[in-house]
């Protein structure tokens, strides 16, 4: 069965975008794009909220035009090629290989992970992973604390309804700043 492995950027107090929503204050250096690099290349299937859609629909398609930053020159091609998944209960449609989900959330997921390919990668946001974590099916989170205090913004794990365990199976250091946290749930401390 495919896996969904979040992958998002979180300041030190556990923010993932600023008190106005920005999100200036993450810096990517080699060691933190190849870090990213590898995670996409486990995936065929990007997932996004509404919100990290369209971050990354303003930029990606023509990315190459606004930047000259190799990470950035060599993701933009892979990111319009790979099948998208974003889920909105407000959007219609979405372009650049991007099918929309907008119902049964639980449902929908359970038959994405039951379909034949390589696992898919969450990018960002709070509340679509705060929802599948809820519902049990996120298998892996990696996350990169950036040396920043932000004060506010959307919170890195939102309020969940019970206790949810995880189990650490790598920290590092990269770029000398970010601390890259790789957790799995613990499902057996969960069930006790």
């Amino acid at each position: 069965m495919r896996k969904i492995i979040q992958w998002v950027m979180a300041s030190a107090d556990g923010y993932v975008d600023g008190p106005n929503g920005e999100f200036d204050w993450a810096p990517v250096g080699p060691q933190l794009s190849e870090y990213s690099d590898r995670l996409h290349e486990r995936a065929d299937t990007f997932l996004y909220g509404r919100g990290v859609w369209e971050m990354m629909a303003g930029y990606w398609p023509q990315a190459e035009s606004m930047s000259d930053d190799e990470h950035d020159l060599k993701f933009a091609p892979i990111w319009r090629e790979t099948p998208k998944v974003v889920f909105s209960r407000t959007l219609e449609k979405a372009d650049w290989n991007t099918r929309v989900i907008g119902d049964d959330l639980a449902e929908e997921v359970a038959a994405l992970k039951r379909q034949p390919g390589k696992d898919m990668l969450l990018s960002g946001g709070s509340r679509l992973p705060a929802a599948l974590t809820a519902l049990g099916l996120i298998d892996e989170y990696h996350i990169a604390v950036q040396p920043v205090v932000l004060g506010g913004g959307n919170p890195l794990f939102r309020e969940p309804e019970q206790r949810v365990n995880l189990r650490l199976v790598d920290a590092r250091t990269v770029d000398s700043r970010v601390a890259i946290l790789h957790y799995q749930p613990a499902r057996e401390e969960q069930a006790g």
